[in-house]
């Protein structure tokens, strides 16, 4: 076997935009050839991979994943709807997922340098980026370890996922209940749980807005104060899950509905946790003018 040398996996480094180990493995298994470790890259859709990074990831699909006990809510990202909607594309998702489901990492960093296999999930994301041809990003994830069990939903193909965490048995009817609760925050995006997770800053900030909003309109001080007193409620109502009025039910709340459902049952049924991601919020999503992105095609075959 040719030997290489440090230098060597810098040179190849910088002309691939691979990172270090992909390039000290590609010179292993080419035998020391420049040349045909570059290929190897290739082939392998590291060098591609690479060079497709300055792309936005702006499409791709919210994907829930459960076992063992342990549920997952992803976002994965990629650059067009079509290949958003492909079924390379969602297995990858899946094997994401499951990788999550099984390690239970803290954090996306965390997520990409763990073992998958004989490579890390990092350098399996980016092979798999140069099999589909586009820039694949994982964005987000929610894992819960439960006690009882989750529930989750998808809507439309993974435009926007759910996932509930409740403690007390799976029944038939602990069941039918998580997934009516699933819907309605599905249609409903609470942003918080309980009005006691609501921070003394952003409460503070939501009174300013709404005294100023009503002393705008005339009313004297005095009142400005019990009309914003009853603001707050309706943000509660409004912003809180356990306060929001049920989709299918107006005259009863979350909390009321779980209260109901415990007590025909029998259960202690809490809901623990919760979480919602619509995919694609707050990422740019890019538009160019179709002579632009030509003329920068023809360019960069100059070079």
């Amino acid at each position: 076997m040719a030997e290489f040398t440090a230098k060597d996996v810098m040179k190849l480094r910088e002309q691939t935009g691979a990172g270090m180990m992909d390039c000290k493995r590609a010179l292993t298994d080419a035998d020391g050839d420049f040349e045909k470790a570059g290929e190897l890259l290739r082939e392998r859709g590291i060098a591609k991979a690479v060079k497709r990074a300055s792309k936005i990831a702006a499409e791709g699909i919210v994907y829930a994943y459960s076992e063992n006990g342990v549920g997952v809510l992803v976002e994965v990202n990629c650059e067009s709807d079509f290949v958003a909607k492909g079924e390379k594309f969602h297995s990858v998702v899946e094997t994401v997922a499951k990788q999550i489901a099984k390690i239970c990492p803290a954090t996306v960093e965390e997520l990409l340098s763990s073992s998958l296999g004989s490579e890390t999930v990092e350098t399996y994301v980016q092979e798999q980026t140069g099999v589909i041809g586009e820039k694949i990003s994982v964005r987000r994830f929610t894992v819960y370890k439960t006690q009882g069990f989750v529930e989750t939903y998808i809507h439309m193909g993974g435009t926007m996922g759910v996932m509930l965490d409740f403690s007390c048995p799976e029944t038939a009817e602990t069941k039918e209940l998580a997934h009516d609760i699933a819907l309605h925050t599905a249609f409903a995006k609470p942003a918080y749980k309980t009005a006691a997770e609501v921070s003394p800053e952003t409460l503070e900030k939501e009174k300013e807005i709404m005294m100023q909003e009503v002393l705008n309109e005339g009313k004297a001080p005095a009142i400005a104060e019990r009309i914003v007193l009853g603001k707050i409620k309706k943000f509660y109502e409004e912003n809180c899950l356990m306060d929001q009025k049920f989709v299918k039910d107006d005259k009863v709340t979350i909390s009321q509905l779980i209260a109901s459902a415990a007590k025909a049952t029998g259960l202690k049924i809490e809901l623990s946790n919760f979480v919602f991601y619509v995919m694609g919020e707050g990422l740019e999503k890019k538009s160019e003018d179709l002579s632009e992105e030509v003329a920068k095609q023809v360019e960069a075959m100059k070079k």
